[in-house]
């Protein structure tokens, strides 16, 4: 099995707010979810735990803190202010804490980090090992103050989005208009001097943008879709695929099914009704690597139990395990092992290398 790298899991938000214990198999977590009464989108459907993460060979991922403030708000990690969010984000990194206490995971901070994690995985094999991650926050609200941010790089913090769903304090999500506040200037701005990564995920396109024009450092896009096979403003046009990648950046290809297929309805529609499967997934990423002309700006940033579970995920996908498919649906399509390796792990691993502090 290729080793993978997830460059966009929100797990602490299922630790944390959906009370999922991910050192439990994802069988187990449902048969525990089916017993309580449904109170969410992917109740008793969740796809990740550490356990189907090592079976997957998913040795390294992009794990997010997610607190936002955001109007209208949100149906999951939305806060009335931004000292709750905050407090919700130091909840979420407790949790960290004590899984990687307890020997589950292992925070990357610095490219040294990052090397003695892959020296450790060898051959490839992360199946025994603490699943690595960096620390990522989706959505900025939280950032009560520009301290705030500088305290959160103390804490091993090494990539923000500044926008999520609506208008965000610092950005706008791509549902909603508006330019880059003044305040979102500065902030990224700071995060440029300290060295963060910019992730450009769900902003939308005039903040899309200005956040390229305004920041210097390294850039990616986690958890993406294509515009030109789904019309819709969570997606990248071509000219914003092509504008990662000249920036070097990396672009994770999501599994949210909504964003895969045209005239799926979120909330209404199933996979089975269109018959989505990994297949789809392949496509938008080999449009990716076709508008760039190469595989290196291609990667998986699947958002797995993002906010949904087998209900909202390709048809062929019971758990994270599953993504190692992709293996043999992109070699059909006449992708080279050097292709493969770089989309399931070594381009992010060149952007990590790139941004990370030595």
């Amino acid at each position: 099995m290729r080793l993978i790298l997830d460059a966009h899991l929100d797990l602490s938000l299922n630790a944390i707010e959906w009370n999922r214990d991910l050192r439990r198999s994802v069988e187990k977590i449902r048969e525990t979810e089916a017993e309580l009464p449904a109170r969410l989108a992917g109740h008793a459907a969740g796809t990740v735990a550490f356990p189907d993460m090592r079976r997957g060979n998913i040795g390294i991922c992009i794990a997010t803190q997610l607190g936002g403030c955001m109007k209208p708000r949100s149906f999951v990690a939305s806060w009335e202010s931004p000292a709750q969010a905050w407090a919700m984000t130091q909840g979420q990194l407790a949790w960290y804490r004590e899984m990687e206490r307890e020997g589950h995971l292992k925070q990357i901070r610095s490219s040294e980090d990052l090397d003695r994690h892959l020296a450790l995985v060898g051959d490839g094999d992360a199946s025994e090992l603490p699943i690595g991650f960096v620390l990522s926050l989706e959505g900025a609200d939280s950032i009560v103050t520009l301290d705030h941010l500088e305290r959160a790089w103390e804490s091993g913090l090494r990539a923000i989005g500044p926008a999520h769903y609506g208008v965000g304090r610092y950005a706008m999500g791509h549902d909603v208009s508006g330019e880059l506040p003044p305040c979102g200037i500065d902030l990224i701005r700071k995060m440029d001097e300290l060295g963060f990564i910019l992730d450009l995920t769900h902003l939308n396109e005039p903040c899309f943008w200005k956040a390229l024009e305004v920041f210097g450092g390294t850039v990616w896009a986690s958890h993406h879709m294509c515009r030109s096979i789904v019309e819709d403003p969570r997606q990248l046009s071509d000219a914003q695929i092509r504008a990662v990648a000249e920036r070097g950046g990396v672009i994770g290809a999501a599994l949210d099914v909504w964003m895969v297929v045209p005239g799926y309805v979120r909330g209404k529609s199933h996979p089975r009704e269109f018959g989505i499967t990994l297949e789809n997934i392949a496509d938008h990423m080999d449009h990716v690597c076709q508008v760039v002309g190469n595989a290196r700006h291609c990667g998986i940033g699947s958002d797995l139990d993002g906010g949904f579970g087998t209900e909202q995920s390709p048809m062929d996908l019971d758990t994270i395990a599953d993504l190692q498919r992709l293996d043999g649906i992109l070699t059909v399509r006449g992708y080279s092992d050097e292709d493969l390796d770089g989309i399931f792990h070594g381009n992010f691993l060149r952007v990590l290398r790139a941004g990370l502090p030595a």
